[in-house]
This record gives C-alpha cells, structure tokens and sequence, in this order.
C-alpha cells in the first residue's frame, strides 16, 4: 500500500491515542485487502483457472466497493459532510485517496488479463474476438443467435424524441453510433443491454470446442437484422455502477416489508457512482454519457482495456479442466455425528460439537439438526435468526415442514440483508404462508446472529438445544467460506437464548440477564474491552497476557484503542485480520507487542474467534461478530463461549495454524503495508487451509479406523 493510502507517521505515534496517524482508514486497508487476493490471480503457484476466479472476485469486489463506500461518501460530500473518521481524512479525501488506489488495482488487472488469457490459450481454451473465428462459425454463431439472444434485445434510440434511457445498475451495454446522411430522420445513436445472467451465459462457446466469444461481441457483429438497412459507424462498450445506500427511515414506518420493497425500487434508480467505457470511445461519446450520468468525468469515468465486467470470468471455473483448478475438497462429516442415530441424544450425551466449515460437512450437521428438528415428534418449538440463505434452501424447506409437522415456528429474518433484501423479502413471505410466525428484527438494528433454537420435551423435562455459528444458513457459502457453529444443549446458554428471542419478536430490550451469552448491541462491546483490561492488569500483576483475535475487520476505533493500550503494558496482541483493519502493528511505544496477518486462500476466512489467557485461566468465543462499530453498537449478534476442553482444543488448533501459516499468511507492516511470507527450509509449504483440509481428513480416517477395530471385536466376541 502506498504511503498516501496508510498516512503513515514519519515518527512513532508513541502513547498519544488521539493523535489520527494511529489509525488505519477503512476503506483503504479494505482496498489492500484486494491487493492481497488480486496476487493469488498473479501467483503462478495459484493453479490457473484459480487465478482466473480471483481475478473475477476483485472486480466483483470492487463493483460491491463502489455502490456501498464510494456511494456512501459521495452522499457525505453531497451532504456538505466535513467531520474527520479517526484516522484524520475528510469525506472528500477519503474519496480521492480511493479513486487513486482503485486505478492502481485496475492497472494491475489491465496487465494481468493478456497474461491470464494466454496461459489460457495455451491449455487449449481460447477466448477469441468474433473476427477471429471462421467464416462456419460465425455462421453457426449467426443461427444461435438469432434463435436464443435476438428476440431478447430493444434497441432504444436517443434524439430529442428519445431521451436517454434509464441504464441498470450493473449492466454491460452497447453504444452504437448510426452513421446518418444529411436530412435523414432517426436517432443518431443506439443503446443496445446485453442480457448476460438469468440463464444467459456472458462467453458463448462455438460449437464443441474449447473456444469461447464475449456475448456483446456476437451481437455488435450481427446489428444488421437489429438495425436494418442502417450504416453502423462504430459500437463500443460503457457500464454503470450505482449506489445501493438508498435506506429509509424505520421510525417513519409502519410496515417495514413495504420499506424494504420500497428501498429496492430506490436502489435501481440510484444516483450513478461509476461510468465504465471501452478504452476506445471518443471522447464526445465519453463525455455525453458523463454528463448524461451526473458524473464528474475526470473522477468517475474509467477507461477498460479488453474485457469489461471481468467477474464473469467465474464461468470459466465450471469448466471440466481439473488439472487447471485446486485439487477437488470434500467436507467431512464431523466424526462424532457419523453413524449417530439421534442428533439430540448425542448433543445431550457427548457434550458440545465444534463444526469446522467447509472442512466438516454443513449438509451432516446443520441442515441435519434442523432436519431432525422438524420431524422428532419431541420437538415442540424452532426458533431461528436468517440473514442469507441459499436459492433453494433447505433451511426454508426444513422450517416449512416443522410448521407442517405441528410445531410452533418462530424466525427472525433480516429484510436489511445488504443485496439479498429481495430474496429474503420472498422467504419472509413463504415463512408467513406457511404459519410461521415471522418478526423483522428490532427497530433500528440489524439482526446479524446466527442461531437456531430448539425446544425439546427429553425424557427429563424440557431441554433447550442450539446450534449459534459465525456464518449464514447458506448451503452454498458453507462450501466456499470458513466457519464455526457449536452444536449444545448447555442449560444456561438456552436460558440466554430464551431471552434473546424474547427481544428479537418483542423489540423490547428491559434488564434483560445474560449469564454465558455476549450479545451486541447490550453487552458484546463492553465484555470484549473489559476483558482486554483484564489482560492489562494482570499482565501490570506479573502474569502474562495473551489476546488473539481472529476476525473479518478490526475498525471500532474503541476496541483499537484497548489494543494499543494492552500492547503499551506487555501484553501480547496476535490479530488474525481478513480485511479492514485501523491497528498498526510493530509501532515502538504504540503497539510492538501486537502482530497482524491476513489469510488468503480459496476459501474466504470468515471466523471469528476471541481469546484470552486470563491468567491461565484460558477463554474461548466464537460468533457472529466483527470487531466494528457497526457490529458492536448497530447490529443484534451473538458471541458464545466455548467451554467444552475438546472444542477449545479444536481452536487452540485452528489459531496455531492459521498463525504459523507460511504460504499464504501476509505480515501488516506499521505503515499498513503487507508482506506476503514464503516458506523457508523445514517449513510446511501449504496453507492454512490446505493445512486444516488435511487436519479433517486426518480425522475422518482416524474415525473410520475406530470403526472397524468396534466391528472386529464385536465380531471377535461373537
């Protein structure tokens, strides 16, 4: 990172804590972060069709970049916003700062993809301009595309009778110019929307080969049956991104189902944050799109070479090319839950589980218990937080069935789920359907939890179990992200929850007591910054501190600032950060006791886990929660301790490898800069995950092993 982008201190910031220069910005160390993903797509060490995916993940990123930070500040600017973020930038500096490091991730994209789209072509898949192909195939191309895309397109002309049309956020489309002779009628130039996704592939594949062409360019080849008996002069490529910060006011509401459906008709008619266009567009047609869009032409106009909207290139990892992708990773099934008849019996009977996702099975575990929830005859209650989920769930369709079944249904679903509002808005409606009581959370906080709650009539009375995880009830991110649940039926842990869920369908927070559960907004920031003071005095008593945090953003300026002060008193700070962090590590009376690293791998590290020595007495939390402000103070999320000494194990595990990692752990250097480590001798040459992948798989055959030696003796006996 540069040094614009850090501020970094020409001298320590010693123990002033107000001093800014102590402080990261956010949306800078969160650029970095794709810094950091876009060298996996440069990394030959990444197989290619990898490199491929990462390539397309940073221009997702930064698409989901624009519409929410750089349209956040544009809204601040627009605002007449001056107050500083604690790093000391005004909004408009913030913006600056951004656009500039944002030209220099495209920069690096720029040269990456003819580097990319060679290697490709040299493992025989060719990514080819129309011109390029043979007459034949573009014949058969012609035929497919009259029958599949033409009927599809509307050509809207734009002259004084056609003003310019609305352009969709997010869409690739074509500007063609008409060459009119003088005193002929008609619009001197087109927009054609090219219909990529909804079943529509973005690279058309000629025939069976191994050759694919962009859609656009098929279409701008075969204008002819479109705009007939026109002169096309020439068609270039442009694309909008808008802002997707169009929220409502709730205290205004009565129905927040209509705000949110309210919000969604806003955002598509959003103000426009970025103008994408070929890099061959005159600039008269530059300008006139700028201008047309409100935009500032020398700040939000960005010139592509080659493939615009490279986030498609995400199809190409479908292809049946195993060699080109990372070896294919199956999820284990937790080994406790193998061959277990009964979910709850073996809850209550052997403890708490620890589920390691995507090494241990989502599908054997979490879709289990909510399975065997809705149809055991016991069972007499579900409750459940939904953030996102996926298409076709089997969450939904479990929770259907136990409303079916007879048992009272209650789910708490986040309608403010940022780009998934639409979807669960369609869930919130099949939930209501089917008789099950649905709330919207609290007003004025988002719910971010991830619980399920089950009330069941055991043997002994009412037993309360729960599942409460880090990550959403999406069987598709469970396979792609890293995270943890906890599987138990621990008595005071259900009576927190019944109080939780008490709060989330009344709204109503009173005294409400908490004896094991951290949740946020009421208790979660204040248990976290106690518990780092406790580190601080103990460590000032003799002892020796330890806080590890592992975590997808560290931004509360809060919880920084107890970092920097437990650092300042000798306590060790080990911080496993995925993104945005503020904290500067290794600053010489500020924070030399603190070391920062980023994971970046195939999966996206998505955990969270917090630790503390406690003298000894050591402390273990997994949830919902990042360290940030939004987090802390604005959202309803759960953090949950492990007590079970075999779960704390398991972490204990995680925590050491991600640490040791020496492949693809980078090292935050005090300016905020990162440094990527490379093994040495005798170091193990995977990563974490690579590493935790074998680690479960090393537990599945120990488990199998188990097995077979039970069924030998029982064989040996009978």
């Amino acid at each position: 990172m540069s040094q614009t982008a850090t501020a970094a201190l020409d001298q320590p910031a010693g123990a002033d804590l107000s001093d800014p220069g102590c402080y990261l910005n956010r949306e800078l160390t969160w650029l970095a972060f794709n810094r950091r993903v876009l060298r996996e797509a440069e990394d030959d060490r990444t197989p290619l069709l990898e490199r491929i995916k990462f390539l397309a993940i940073v221009s997702s990123n930064l698409d989901e970049f624009f519409m929410k930070r750089i349209g956040g500040l544009k809204q601040q600017l627009g605002a007449g916003v001056q107050e500083r973020s604690v790093d000391g930038r005004t909004p408009e500096q913030q913006l600056r700062e951004c656009q500039a490091e944002v030209m220099a991730i495209k920069e690096r994209k720029d040269r990456l993809f003819p580097e990319l789209v060679s290697l490709l072509r040299d493992a025989g898949i060719r990514l080819s301009r129309y011109a390029e192909l043979e007459p034949a195939d573009q014949a058969n191309l012609r035929d497919w595309y009259l029958e599949n895309i033409y009927p599809l397109l509307t050509p809207i002309g734009m002259d004084p009778a056609h003003p310019f049309p609305f352009i969709s956020n997010l869409s690739l489309n074509l500007l063609v110019s008409i060459n009119r002779a003088a005193g002929e009628r008609g619009p001197r130039m087109v927009r054609i929307k090219v219909p990529v996704g909804e079943g529509i592939s973005r690279f058309v594949r000629v025939g069976d080969s191994s050759n694919y062409v962009p859609l656009e360019d098929v279409i701008a080849h075969n204008l002819d049956r479109l705009l007939p008996e026109l002169e096309i002069e020439r068609w270039d490529l442009f694309r909008v991104t808008r802002n997707a910060i169009v929220e409502r006011y709730e205290e205004q509401a009565n129905d927040l189902l209509q705000i949110i459906e309210a919000e969604l008709r806003d955002r598509k008619f959003a103000p426009t944050v970025r103008l994408e266009v070929s890099a061959e567009m005159p600039p008269v047609h530059r300008g006139m799109l700028a201008a047309e869009l409100g935009l500032d032409e020398d700040m939000d106009v960005f010139n592509v070479d080659g493939l615009m909207q490279r986030r498609d290139l995400m199809e190409f990892l479908g292809l049946d090319r195993p060699e080109l992708k990372d070896p294919v990773h199956h999820p284990i099934e937790h080994p406790k839950l193998v061959d277990a008849p009964n979910i709850f019996h073996l809850i209550r009977g052997n403890g708490p589980l620890l589920l390691q996702h995507p090494y241990e099975s989502f599908s054997t575990s979490v879709e289990r218990f909510l399975r065997e929830a809705s149809r055991d005859p016991k069972v007499l209650a579900i409750k459940m937080t939904l953030y996102r989920t996926a298409r076709k769930s089997k969450i939904i369709e479990y929770l259907i069935d136990a409303a079916e079944n007879g048992k009272q249904v209650a789910v708490a679903v986040e309608l403010k789920a940022r780009f998934d509002e639409e979807a669960n808005v369609r869930w919130a409606n099949s939930l209501e359907e089917a008789g099950i009581h649905v709330s919207y959370g609290v007003l004025g906080l988002k719910t971010h939890a991830k619980v399920i709650f089950v009330l069941r009539r055991d043997y002994d009375g009412l037993r309360r179990y729960a599942h409460l995880g880090t990550g959403n009830y999406h069987s598709g991110t469970a396979r792609l992200y890293s995270d943890l649940g906890l599987l138990t039926c621990d008595p005071v842990l259900g009576s927190d929850l019944t109080e939780l869920f008490n709060f989330l369908t009344t709204g109503y927070v009173a005294n409400r007591r908490y004896d094991k559960l951290l949740p946020a907004p009421t208790h979660l920031k204040r248990a976290l910054l106690a518990k780092i003071e406790r580190e601080v005095e103990l460590q000032r008593n003799g002892g020796e501190g330890h806080i590890q945090f592992k975590t997808n953003a560290l931004e509360d300026a809060d919880v920084v600032r107890a970092l920097y002060r437990a650092s300042q008193a000798g306590v060790k700070v080990d911080l496993v950060v995925r993104d945005s962090c503020r904290l500067r590590p290794g600053v010489p009376g500020l924070s030399e006791n603190v070391r920062v690293i980023s994971i970046v791998g195939r999966f996206l590290e998505h955990t969270r886990i917090y630790y503390f020595r406690n003298g000894g007495a050591e402390e273990y939390f997994i949830g919902s929660a990042d360290c940030m402000k939004r987090n802390l103070e604005d959202r309803v999320e759960t953090v949950v301790p492990v007590d079970d000494p075999d779960c704390q194990r398991a972490l204990r595990e995680v925590l050491d490898v991600q640490l040791n990692d020496r492949r693809s752990a980078w090292d935050m250097q005090p300016d905020g800069s990162y440094v990527q480590r490379t093994p040495g001798d005798g170091d193990d040459p995977r990563g974490a995950q690579e590493q935790l992948i074998a680690l479960a798989q090393k537990r599945a055959r120990a488990t199998g092993r188990k097995k077979l030696q039970g069924r030998g003796k029982r064989r040996a006996r009978g």
